[in-house]
């Protein structure tokens, strides 16, 4: 008599498709729940995280809410003896425009970061540079005189869209912004022209959410880098 363990095989066999089968169907599952997940994805978290990753990575000793004209002391600065005798400097010709807001100066994994406000250089929608900013530009001049670093300078904007006779889009206005600067300081401000480069980044590098109007003021600005090395 065939044992019985040989008896049942055949059947065993027959029905072995079904394991295959139903990890086809819960890979599938998982699938189609994957995709769902992305589709429905929250936006606003979404910007959330990548505003957190940029100043977590790009700009690590910056902190929301520091006083202006203050560098924040979060540990050992990672600017080199140049850039910390350049501070110093910074911080003695621009004490007024630092005390009032009219400027800012911040300090990230790039070097020294000398930021204005639009409301302290210009015109909504404009890149005129107004009077009392190219005052603070002309002072500005003087201390980088004193420095040998390269210098690029960084036009922003915030995310309301911009359309107008001059400008078709944010990107035009933030780079015609950087370059009015750099103008600037080359035509009167007596800085070499190697020694600068220009950027215009448009919404898309915000110092904080866009989501007041305080907001995007602060995103609204110029930024003066002081770098550490070469021009990119």
């Amino acid at each position: 008599m065939m044992p019985a363990s040989r008896r049942h095989r055949p059947g065993a066999s027959r029905d072995r498709w079904l394991i295959s089968y139903a990890d086809f169907i819960t890979l599938m599952f998982a699938f189609f729940t994957t995709m769902y997940a992305i589709s429905t994805v929250d936006e606003g978290k979404l910007t959330r995280v990548a505003v957190g990753l940029h100043e977590a990575l790009d700009a690590p000793d910056v902190r929301p809410g520091s006083p202006a004209g203050k560098l924040p002391a979060t540990g050992p600065s990672l600017l080199t003896q140049g850039q910390l005798d350049a501070r110093m400097v910074l911080e003695r010709d621009l004490a007024e425009d630092l005390r009032s807001g009219r400027m800012e100066l911040l300090e990230d994994a790039r070097g020294l970061v000398l930021s204005i406000p639009e409301a302290s250089a210009f015109a909504v929608g404009s890149a005129d540079l107004s009077d009392t900013a190219q005052a603070a530009i002309g002072r500005l001049a003087t201390s980088l005189r004193s420095v040998s670093d390269p210098v690029l300078i960084e036009g922003h904007t915030d995310d309301v869209p911009i359309h107008s006779a001059r400008f078709a889009s944010n990107w035009e206005l933030s780079t015609a912004r950087a370059t009015a600067v750099v103008q600037w300081l080359i035509e009167r401000g007596g800085i070499a022209p190697s020694r600068l480069s220009a950027a215009g980044y448009g919404e898309f590098h915000p110092r904080v959410l866009n989501d007041s109007a305080e907001a995007r003021a602060r995103n609204r600005r110029v930024d003066v880098v002081i770098t550490k090395g070469p021009h990119p």
